[in-house]
């Protein structure tokens, strides 16, 4: 079948591979939809943490936001999976250990990572493997680009709903990209007033589009109480502006990371009674993520500004390739 592989830093492009077998509890879906991320962009440049920490080795074959539909299983999986439409978990925990046990398998230590860690090979490929148990089947309302977008939403979810935002608050999210796109989507569908910060008119004339009319610049945000604030930006500075601008008793949630480590004053969230958050993984938020889609609560669909084969997945980790003023590639593995 053809993937997506890459290489070595900025080095990747379409290969050959062998045909994924479904070992026992696993089953081989058809890749319909598979969205480029950030992470994806970082094993591109060689940025990406992992690979210096040995958790992730070139050549590497990346993709961990998809949907598909199941077209074999191994043994002992439930047949009623086969021809279902899915999404599937990233965080893959060992089951055993005292995090899984707890429910935190997507902090496990020995986890595997669809598309991101070493052994879990990823979605940009016409198919791919993966444990039955990570599946989650989609509903006739959810599409194959819903169905890709669940990923990012889930995480997206957890950072929204850990503000605690809701009737009469007023949310703050950095970075108009994807994640805090969604968060925003999110926040506003729990009915709190939203508003973003970004650094391009660009990016703000596009979440305007989506009707987000409070959408400032750093040196345009209004003096306004903020109870909350997400940052999904990867830069350095925020992290200590978010405990800056959050009301006393309010929430800050960190989602985005940066290259660089960021200082804040931890007397600052003493002193305003401050809760700060960190949100890894969409694991805990996936079903919600389902259900806001197929109500049609949250509807993410704009944020797909193109739609390419994998001959193109190089181009669009480089930066090259157009993909207009929508943050999300999504990539149709089955386009030649």
């Amino acid at each position: 079948m053809r993937a997506f592989v890459l290489t070595g830093p900025g080095a990747g492009g379409v290969q050959d591979v062998p045909y994924p077998v479904a070992a026992p509890g696993e089953v081989v879906v058809d890749v319909e939809r598979a969205g480029v991320c950030g992470t994806d962009a970082e094993f591109f440049s060689g940025d990406m943490a992992y690979l210096r920490s040995g958790h992730t080795t070139y050549p590497l074959r990346p993709g961990h936001e998809w949907a598909g539909v199941v077209s074999s299983a191994g043994s002992g999986v439930d047949p009623a999976w086969l021809g279902r439409r899915v999404m599937g978990d990233t965080m893959i925990g060992d089951g055993s250990c005292r995090r899984c046990r707890r429910g935190l398998q997507h902090v496990c230590e020995a986890r595997q990572e669809v598309g991101v860690r070493d052994g879990r090979p990823g979605a940009l490929a016409e198919q791919l493997a993966v444990p039955a148990s990570s599946l989650h089947a989609l509903p006739g309302s959810v599409d194959a680009v819903l169905g890709a977008l669940v990923e990012p939403g889930g995480n997206a979810l957890r950072a929204a709903r850990a503000t605690g935002a809701g009737p009469g608050d007023r949310v703050l999210v950095f970075g108009p990209g994807t994640i805090g796109l969604m968060a925003a989507m999110f926040a506003r569908a729990d009915g709190a007033e939203v508003h973003l910060m970004g650094r391009t008119e660009a990016s703000l004339r596009f979440a305007r589009s989506l009707g987000f009319e409070h959408a400032w610049t750093e040196d345009e945000l209004p003096d306004l109480p903020f109870d909350a604030v997400v940052d999904a930006t990867n830069a350095a500075h925020l992290p200590a502006r978010a405990v800056e601008l959050v009301e006393p008793g309010g929430r800050v949630v960190y989602i985005g990371l940066s290259a660089t480590p960021s200082r804040l004053d931890t007397r600052q969230l003493v002193l305003g009674d401050v809760t700060a958050v960190g949100i890894l993984s969409a694991s805990p938020g996936l079903a919600a993520t389902i259900e806001a889609y197929a109500s049609g609560a949250v509807d993410p669909r704009p944020l797909v500004g193109a739609t390419v084969g994998l001959s193109d997945v190089a181009a669009v980790l480089a930066g090259t390739h157009p993909t207009g003023p929508a943050p999300k590639v999504h990539v149709d593995p089955r386009l030649v």
